[in-house]
């Protein structure tokens, strides 16, 4: 009885078949055009290359840094991320082995990197040339700031380099001044942020748009390690390095930052404004009146 059903259903699904092959083959006689196969639509995904090599201190959230922009690439549909914690791909030598260069990728991010990076003067020169004159882009993550010392060119491409962080990992009183930047835009015009937000030295918001900032009306500034006499805090900026574009924040140094919507959102637009997806302006502008007369 068994055999018998069997027989049965394997007839019946035979004669489906058939009767499919047989419209389709009805359906290209008639000139009648069939459907698309399916996945058929082209992606033009951009290429990201997110180096987490540190030479200092190690962030305990850089795995979750680089774990969030391979997400954000893959569930937006818009790029795909290459992750490393070495700096090989920094050139636009032919490595071989199948390994990516300079050439392919679209944006630098480095995520928290710290220290002299294992880069000799060709990769230097091919990451600078990458920004400044092929017209890419670069995303600093936190402590990117504390990257390169050595290297003066880098300090000029990401704007400063890191000079203590006074308050440590700190419930941080933050001002919005860009509220048109699509990274920030969803901020409102005053935040909390419980992160650790890095004083930066060789810095100038002449040479930035500042994004954020920290509320010099709510810090405590009876503290040696406060440097800046200006009283000046910036916790994110854009800028031009020749044709490229740069974004850099202190945010994101805890794991948990990187569970924040509004963090995450911030760097997703960040990649995105650097990848010419979206337009903001990288024009300096003065402190607001409120923070110039609180130092």
């Amino acid at each position: 009885m068994r055999i018998v059903r069997s027989l049965l259903i394997l007839s019946c699904g035979i004669a489906l078949l058939s009767t499919a092959f047989t419209n389709m083959a009805a359906a290209q006689a008639a000139g009648e055009p069939l459907p698309p196969a399916p996945h058929a639509k082209e992606t033009h995904l951009k290429h990201v290359l997110v180096v987490g090599q540190t030479k200092g201190f190690e962030h305990d959230s850089i795995s979750a840094a680089m774990a969030a922009i391979y997400d954000m690439g893959k569930e937006s549909g818009l790029w795909d991320a290459t992750l490393r914690t070495d700096t090989e791909l920094l050139t636009k030598k032919d490595i071989g082995r199948n390994a990516k260069n300079l050439d392919y990728f679209d944006l630098i991010v480095f995520a928290s990197t710290t220290g002299e990076l294992d880069m000799d003067d060709s990769q230097k020169k091919d990451m600078l040339s990458f920004i400044h004159d092929d017209g890419k882009g670069f995303v600093g993550i936190h402590a990117a700031l504390d990257t390169n010392y050595k290297w003066p060119e880098y300090g000029e491409m990401i704007g400063g380099w890191f000079d203590e962080h006074p308050w440590f990992t700190f419930n941080a009183p933050i001002i919005n001044e860009a509220p048109d930047f699509p990274a920030v835009r969803h901020f409102p015009k005053k935040f909390v942020k419980y992160d650790e937000i890095y004083q930066p030295k060789s810095w100038s918001r002449d040479k930035v748009n500042v994004l954020l900032s920290l509320d010099p009306s709510r810090l405590n500034f009876n503290n040696p390690r406060v440097h800046r006499t200006d009283h000046d805090f910036a916790v994110a900026w854009a800028k031009m390095y020749g044709k490229g574009r740069v974004f850099y924040s202190t945010l994101g140094h805890t794991e948990d930052a990187w569970n924040d919507p509004d963090i995450r959102k911030m760097y997703f637009e960040a990649i995105r404004w650097a990848l010419w997806m979206t337009d903001g302006s990288t024009e300096s502008h003065p402190r607001p009146a409120a923070s110039a007369e609180s130092k």
